[in-house]
């Protein structure tokens, strides 16, 4: 029996079954201590909180697999929240599909400041987007000009848009931005798993010299992977003006925090070349359904939700330096996994290469 779990069950997909199970502990335990826990309330403001989260985390675990960091998410996604709602403001007769094209244009832009820098400047990765953090969410105030975006000057459409039904499941409701978190998720997931671009991220990440020695064009995709995360966090950040409504200056200010602490505790290895997005949605429902249960359970401060998410991200790196490590070992010392699950997509991308060349 424990030959068929090792043929069937990578060490990721260990993590990923015990997210899930440590999700449903954490429904119960809370369900058991909070009076109306389970309503569709509660489902709805984790819901749409964990939509956005994991559309950033998306686009951050693209960078991830790179071995490359993105810490200017949150400044990407407030700059971009307060730009489309300023643009809406001064003209409701914006389209929909306009106002999401330009949330997406914007970030592709900044992710593509970002991208230039690390992959062509080579200057490291923590360096470029920590400055552009700074940079952005310094522009934003500038722009700003100490003005907010209010409800009450947006088109009635974008209002709707955080409150209407796609359909219900039982008592629980389906809002389009739940939904269009899944399809990102999902569409991502494909990407990384079955095309040629998804399979070099992987090869990157593995082994970043081996993966030039192979011919593959490095710097392009790193730098591609950065306008993507840029793209989906512009995407981000309209969705989080459709959620709020009122946006600020420090709108969206420690999203990217949420959005690592996403990504690791699903799975992703810091050190690239491993992960996915199912396991990057998992760890933004964990760390949203445990922020949102404390708050009404011990009414947790801001502060404490920070540490929270720190706590997280330790045990989430320590547990993947000690115990994944040892299944992967487990899993090769057996023989019965011809390819460790980590590097499948990047070394059948690199053999591809070789082969090419």
């Amino acid at each position: 029996m424990m030959d068929a779990i090792k043929r069937y069950l990578r060490p990721e997909q260990i993590r990923e079954l015990s997210l899930v199970f440590l999700i449903i502990v954490t429904l119960i335990f809370f369900g058991t201590q909070i009076e109306g826990y389970y309503s569709g309330r509660t489902f709805n403001r984790i819901t749409t909180t964990v939509a956005i989260i994991a559309v950033v985390a998306v686009g951050e675990t693209l960078v991830i697999l790179t071995r490359n960091y993105d810490l200017s998410v949150g400044s990407i996604v407030g700059f971009t929240a307060y730009f489309v709602g300023t643009q809406l403001a001064n003209n409701n007769g914006i389209s929909p599909l306009a106002a999401v094209l330009m949330a997406i244009g914007l970030g592709a832009v900044m992710g593509l400041i970002n991208g230039v820098l690390v992959a062509y400047g080579r200057v490291p990765s923590i360096i470029v987007t920590l400055g552009t953090l700074a940079i952005y969410r310094a522009l934003l105030v500038n722009y700003s000009g100490a003005k907010t975006v209010t409800t009450d000057s947006l088109p009635q459409w974008l209002l709707d848009l955080a409150r209407v039904n796609l359909f219900s499941v039982g008592a629980f409701d389906i809002r389009p931005m739940v939904a269009l978190a899944l399809l990102i998720v999902v569409i991502f997931q494909l990407v990384i798993t079955y095309l040629p671009f998804g399979r070099r991220l992987y090869a990157i990440g593995s082994n970043p010299e081996a993966a030039r020695v192979a011919g593959f064009p490095t710097q392009r995709i790193v730098m591609t992977a950065y306008v993507l995360c840029g793209s989906l966090s512009g995407l981000a950040g309209f969705m989080f003006l459709a959620r709020f409504g009122n946006i600020t200056v420090v709108a969206a200010q420690g999203m990217e925090l949420s959005a690592i602490a996403a990504v690791v505790v699903g799975g992703v290895n810091v050190f690239g070349g491993s992960g996915t997005m199912i396991g990057a949605l998992l760890g933004a429902l964990m760390i949203n359904t445990l922020e949102q249960s404390l708050i009404r359970w011990l009414q947790i401060s801001e502060f404490w939700r920070d540490a929270l998410l720190g706590l997280l991200i330790l045990v989430a790196v320590a547990t993947d330096a000690v115990i994944i490590n040892r299944l992967r070992n487990l899993w090769a010392r057996s023989g019965l996994q011809a390819r460790p699950a980590t590097e499948t997509p990047g070394v059948q991308a690199q053999e591809e290469a070789g082969h090419d060349a």
